[in-house]
């Protein structure tokens, strides 16, 4: 009884997948289709191997149910063609014949599963449910591994009571069910991947995959084998088939960072992607259909990107659905208190050590600061303060201007005082960029690009 629930559990959870059915007999294909057309989100059927190689090279399925005697050739013999392809879905063969030799080679060829004819409706669903069960883990042992990867960049942009950061909680209940694309917009360090995780959470996604993309990290080269994947040979290096990570966000969310960094062909691609919800890997000739939310984040004005001719005008229309600007800490700067005491709380057990007592002196002088790098600078700030057991001791950026008492110019512009700030970090890490970034909470990328903008001087550091 059990096993009969979670089967049923498990088959709304099909509307996603596509099936090809190949078998000469209309009979089986009759009972095939109808146990599975109503499941699952696409089933097409093929009488031999030659049509179904055609309708294979256009569109990715999940599953094939596969006759082992055809017209036109042996099933186990095209299945082990399958296995030099970019086919990356699960195959059961279909038999009313089966014996020790036949299943080996069946088993060596890569078959899921066999089902002897004639079979049962249960046992079809179970073999077909097995199938999508470990594609659906795949996926998520990719998200999670991503997601582990990135767990201790994220910061919580959301703790305090200020008027925006209400705001944003009130519209991020309204917004997270709906599956609108959402484009989040705010400087570096603000918390918008803490937002779009916030989105995800509460949208009907929840249980399926969150996967985060920093777009500045991926190198022009090689971000649309990392979106979209590759078959083996699309390029030098690519020594197998590679899936994306649109296909293991498949059902979920794919959270784009830093989308102004996508160089405009690869704009115009993920541009189709959304539009036809199908992806295409490099170097093949097979669209794979793919279910994805898309949150996309950006640090830059990107109406201006437009008119400077670095982002596409339909792109920025395609994603801005709804769009969400995260306010600078400068402008919420009574959030201060519960921020530092939310980081002190979660960092204390990592590092062994107790919360610090904050004086009013203390949170005076933190107050004074800019903050250019925002939240994700103020958990810097707090973790080295905890390790070395004081608000004003350290030797980060943040303390050293603090310690000196170097007060904020007024008529500076926001990017004046990014620039000193920067200046100044790597002025005490030697100019050493991988250090400064570090400190700073950004990419090294993003550092790199905003040196040369300003041409700071390079302190040595390849």
């Amino acid at each position: 009884m059990k096993h009969a629930a979670s089967l049923r559990d498990h088959l709304s959870d099909w509307q996603g997948q596509s099936v090809l059915i190949v078998d000469d007999d209309e009979g089986v294909v009759h009972f095939l289709r109808r146990a599975l057309a109503s499941r699952c989100g696409l089933v097409e059927t093929a009488p031999d191997l030659a049509s179904a190689a055609a309708i294979q090279s256009r569109v990715h399925f999940d599953l094939i149910l596969l006759d082992v005697m055809l017209p036109d050739g042996s099933g186990i013999d095209w299945l082990a063609d399958l296995q030099r392809t970019a086919f990356s879905g699960d195959v059961v063969l279909l038999t009313a014949f089966v014996d020790l030799e036949s299943s080996l080679a069946a088993l060596r060829s890569g078959a899921a599963d066999i089902l002897l004819k004639p079979f049962r409706l249960d046992q079809l669903l179970v073999a077909a449910g097995r199938c999508f069960d470990r594609a659906r883990l795949a996926r998520e042992h990719v998200a999670l591994r991503r997601t582990l990867q990135r767990k201790d960049r994220s910061v919580d942009g959301l703790v305090g009571q200020s008027p925006p950061v209400r705001r944003l909680r009130e519209a991020v209940q309204r917004i997270a069910p709906m599956p609108t694309t959402v484009l989040l917009e705010g400087e570096s360090g603000t918390g918008k991947e803490v937002l779009a995780r916030a989105l995800h959470q509460l949208s009907l996604r929840s249980e399926r995959p969150f996967v985060p993309v920093n777009c500045a990290a991926i190198s022009n080269q090689l971000i649309e084998s990392e979106l979209f994947g590759h078959v083996r040979g699309a390029f030098t290096g690519a020594s197998d088939n590679r899936q994306g990570l649109f296909f293991y966000a498949h059902g979920g969310t794919l959270f784009l960072d830093e989308i102004s960094e996508l160089p405009m062909a690869m704009q115009t691609k993920l541009l189709r992607a959304l539009e036809e919800r199908r992806i295409r890997p490099v170097g093949s000739e097979q669209e794979i259909p793919v279910d994805v939310r898309i949150i996309a984040a950006s640090n830059k004005n990107l109406e201006a990107e437009i008119a400077a001719g670095r982002f596409r005008e339909d792109l920025y229309f395609r994603l801005a659905v709804v769009s969400m600007a995260l306010p600078p800490l400068r402008n919420r700067r009574e959030d201060l208190p519960d921020l530092i005491h939310y980081f002190m709380e979660r960092l204390s057990p990592q590092l062994g050590v107790a919360p610090l007592k904050m004086t009013r002196a203390d949170l005076s002088r933190l107050s004074a600061y800019a903050w250019p790098g925002n939240v994700r600078e103020l958990k810097n700030y707090v973790e080295r303060s905890m390790i070395l057991g004081s608000f004003s001791a350290g030797s980060d950026a943040v303390s050293r201007v603090l310690e000196h008492g170097e007060e904020v110019d007024s008529s500076l512009r926001l990017e004046d005082v990014v620039r000193r700030h920067i200046e100044k970090v790597l002025e005490l890490t030697g100019g050493n960029k991988s250090e400064a970034a570090r400190h700073l909470g950004v990419s090294r990328k993003t550092l790199e690009r905003k040196a040369a903008q300003w041409r700071l001087e390079d302190a040595g550091d390849a």
